[in-house]
């Protein structure tokens, strides 16, 4: 391939695929580990002991484990761009949901249907990015620099001014 095309095409894709691609990972992974900092008050509310939190926070797993692999089958039947899209659209529509839980039982449901909704999103990010970038690994530097970033970022985001009475 002519190089300056290549490169001119290597920095559409960039602009392009990146930046969308790099806040939907943000977002996810502030999701994900926000529940730990929405434990300072949430558990009280729900009647959560340290124990019962734990399991419930980690059915997030369970049901992220089970359909990764679906999820990718069907998104390489489906095509990349319907399937993330419907991976993001149940995602915030679970995660709307999760304001309605009322105890321990809903709770654990609430995180084990956030995990189903969600599963295959990282890998279908990788499917797709390998479709576009010949070497993919730089695309995948940045988005997980960005989920580190949403680690850092997680806790002002999640407490704000400090624990609201």
């Amino acid at each position: 391939m002519d190089r300056p095309l290549e490169q001119t095409t290597m920095r559409k894709l960039y602009r392009r695929l990146l930046p969308f691609a790099i806040l939907a990972y943000f977002l996810c992974y502030l999701d994900r580990i926000n529940v730990s900092f929405a434990a300072l008050t949430m558990n009280k509310d729900l009647g959560l002991d340290a124990s019962m939190f734990g399991i419930a926070a980690g059915a997030f797993f369970w049901g992220y484990f089970l359909f990764e692999v679906p999820s990718n089958i069907i998104l390489e039947r489906v095509g990349a761009r319907f399937w993330i899209a419907r991976i993001m659209v149940t995602w915030g529509i679970v995660s709307a949901a999760a304001a309605l839980r009322v105890g321990p039982k809903s709770f654990m449901v609430a995180r084990s249907m956030l995990g189903l909704a969600e599963a295959g999103f990282y890998p279908g990010l990788v499917l797709y990015f390998s479709y576009w970038f010949p070497a993919a690994a730089a695309s995948f530097a940045w988005i997980n620099s960005i989920g580190n970033l949403g680690g850092s970022s997680a806790l002002p985001l999640s407490v704000g001014q400090g624990p609201h009475r």
